[in-house]
């Protein structure tokens, strides 16, 4: 079982949009397969709101209740990349304790 220090920020919420944590010594494991196929999913994700938000600012015609729903999309996707980044340079940093953070 991993010690406190090693628990994995899963890339999701729970109840009242704390955080979620996994404790396990098996990295493939049900949750630790679930939890990457979640990043993976959101790490996509946020690259097609990245290629359609290009199009969407360069578009003259672009409503304003448009880009309040892209901006919105924008900050879901940057929160949830922001925790698997938290979550994947927290792994590295247990795993290595020699390599440095970015």
């Amino acid at each position: 079982m991993t010690t406190p220090n090693e628990l994995r920020l899963l890339p999701w919420s729970g109840p009242g949009d704390k955080p979620c944590y996994l404790s396990t010594d098996d990295p493939d494991g049900y949750m630790s397969r679930l939890a990457d196929g979640i990043e993976a999913i959101q790490l996509g994700t946020a690259r097609e709101l990245l290629e359609e938000a290009s199009e969407v600012l360069g578009n003259q015609d672009t409503s304003l209740d448009e880009m309040r729903c892209l901006a919105k999309e924008l900050t879901g996707a940057l929160r949830d990349i922001f925790r698997v980044a938290t979550s994947r340079g927290h792994l590295r940093a247990t795993s290595d304790p020699h390599e440095s953070a970015y």
